[in-house]
């Protein structure tokens, strides 16, 4: 399982732990990723998907997970959020 976020697209960055005596090693930043159940209001449906909590916190601002999809570009989403984002668009243009 990639540690990438779902909505985002934030993922593992790479730098240095430097000690007391400034000696640098290698390192990983790990996103904050947590498995959540998001509700789309327009398709009446729960989605289960990980995000990092920037991204939920994003969800919550925008007024929920069809107003986040629909202002969010298709690149930062993965593949099965922009299979939701284009079930949404679709039954609202219906």
């Amino acid at each position: 399982m990639s540690r990438v976020c779902e909505l985002t697209g934030k993922g593992v960055q790479v730098g240095h732990k430097v000690s007391h005596s400034n000696r640098k090693s290698k390192r990983r930043f790990l996103p904050n990723l947590v498995n959540v159940t998001l509700q789309s209001d327009a398709l009446d449906r729960a989605f289960r998907l990980r995000v990092s909590a920037n991204g939920l916190r994003s969800v919550e601002h925008r007024g929920g997970l069809d107003a986040y999809l629909l202002k969010a570009s298709d690149c930062e989403l993965s593949s099965n959020a922009l299979d939701i984002k284009k079930k949404v668009a679709e039954k609202l243009s219906a």
